[in-house]
């Protein structure tokens, strides 16, 4: 049996837990972690950096919907690029680089975790302190692996609770300070350049990375020919309007001396105008639960993702090792190496890797759907656009990077030459040397 494809249960997510799904993986930690970083590149054009980050978000969403409608598998992304390459050293290393990518988003979530929890230590030594900012990073990584370790279930659990608390409030803050947004401060002469506001909706991409998850879910979805497209596109779409909508309200009500002050918890300083302190609070703690959260629900996905990395060879087999049907190995090894990367480098830098990876993954995705068209029954103009558009994207922000922050840059090309040569030695000898269950070239689902 392949390892990615399980046998098939009862179908039991509808429309709304499909995109539940979608929302749930997007509006994780990204938006509390990265929304100072839109704002001191893009400045008052902060929503439209929102906005083209979001045309390259939906653009794929339509590779995903065609791959998952046809490729019912809990392996999605990592199905779909063995599917359309075949099981090949290009297909193996990208397959790695996801894996470490979702290391990024973990210390992106770690790291907007240490700084909202750094606020209720305001007017103190504490606020600055870096030896308390590490701890804080460690700790929110050691936890949820802890969880991971010890209760699957306690996991699934909370996620929807916790999403519903995060839109909630999200929805509070927007509806409750369109009152005090200040239009001059939306006006296009305090905006920043027309190269920057790209950049900067390319270095924030990462906040719209999560919509994929729902092809992990196809098998479980009921009537996924119907209710696969309409929770892509309906949950992105609903996403790009709350991005923009947070944006608006934060550029427009808050000052930006002010926002570049508290750069890295800038939202909790967007609720201040129209709910003061309480608000301040309340997005703190809500920036609390939801990197907390999405730390959990990230490592209990990377963790099995690496399982079946495993099981194909291109991780080592410990990862494979599993107690109670729960990759133990692999939970150890995603919170070694995140709590690694999330103290080695700072937010900017972090969010740069993870938006860079991610664009990447998704550019080889659309191409894949493009190669795939005919048996996707994908429209090849579509998939030709979103190809070229997710390669433009990384190009500028790659060219940007380069010339402005060379260690990311670095880290980021020591990622995919690390996938490759991993690959090329250790992979390749396995996969020469034992009989692995790879995905072999299939047809659509029945």
């Amino acid at each position: 049996m392949n390892p990615i494809i399980e046998n098939r249960t009862e179908k039991k997510i509808g429309f709304l837990g499909a995109t539940a799904i979608g929302i749930g993986g997007m509006v994780g930690g990204g938006i509390f972690a990265v929304l100072g970083e839109a704002v001191s590149l893009a400045h008052g054009a902060t929503a439209l950096a929102f906005l083209f980050a979001g045309i390259v978000a939906i653009l794929t969403a339509y590779s995903y919907t065609k791959l998952s409608v046809c490729y019912q598998s809990r392996g999605g992304t990592v199905y779909f690029i063995d599917q359309a390459f075949g099981v090949s050293l290009l297909s193996s290393t990208v397959n790695l680089m996801l894996w470490l990518a979702y290391l990024v988003t973990i210390s992106l979530y770690a790291t907007a975790f240490a700084a909202y929890g750094q606020t209720f230590f305001s007017g103190t030594d504490l606020a600055d302190s870096e030896w308390l900012k590490h701890l804080l990073i460690s700790v929110s990584i050691i936890l949820p692996a802890i969880i991971n370790y010890v209760s699957v279930s306690l996991v699934e659990k909370s996620e929807t609770f916790i999403v519903l608390i995060k839109v909630i409030l999200l929805l509070l803050i927007i509806v409750t300070s369109i009152t005090h947004v200040n239009p001059e401060h939306l006006s296009p002469t305090h905006w920043g350049e027309a190269s920057s506001i790209i950049i900067a909706g390319m270095i924030i991409f990462v906040a719209y990375e999560g919509f994929e998850l729902i092809a992990n879910s196809a098998e479980d979805i009921k009537n996924p020919v119907r209710n696969l497209p309409k929770a892509f596109y309906g949950s992105v779409i609903f996403v790009i309007f709350l991005y923009i909508s947070i944006a608006l309200i934060t550029v427009g009500t808050v000052p930006e001396d002010q926002l570049m002050a508290a750069k890295d918890y800038a939202l909790a300083i967007a609720a201040k105008p129209a709910l003061g302190n309480i608000g301040f609070t309340a997005v703190s703690i809500a920036a609390l639960l939801s990197t907390f959260s999405a730390i959990n629900a990230t490592i209990y996905g990377n963790s099995r993702l690496g399982f079946i990395l495993a099981k194909e060879g291109e991780l080592p087999a410990a990862f494979a090792i599993e107690k109670n049907k729960i990759p133990t190995v692999g939970i150890v090894a995603t919170m070694l190496l995140s709590i690694v990367l999330a103290n080695s480098i700072d937010l900017t830098e972090i969010a740069i890797i993870g938006s860079a990876s991610f664009i990447l993954i998704f550019f080889i995705v659309n191409v894949g759907a493009l190669k795939l068209s005919k048996k996707i029954k994908g429209n090849k103009t579509i998939l030709l656009i979103a190809s070229l558009v997710s390669a433009a994207a990384l190009i500028t922000l790659l060219f940007h990077t380069y010339t402005t922050n060379t260690e990311a840059i670095t880290i980021f090309l020591a990622f995919i030459l690390f996938s490759f040569i991993f690959e090329l030695t250790y992979g390749n000898f396995v996969r020469k040397t034992f009989s692995l269950n790879h995905a072999k070239k299939i047809g659509c689902t029945k």
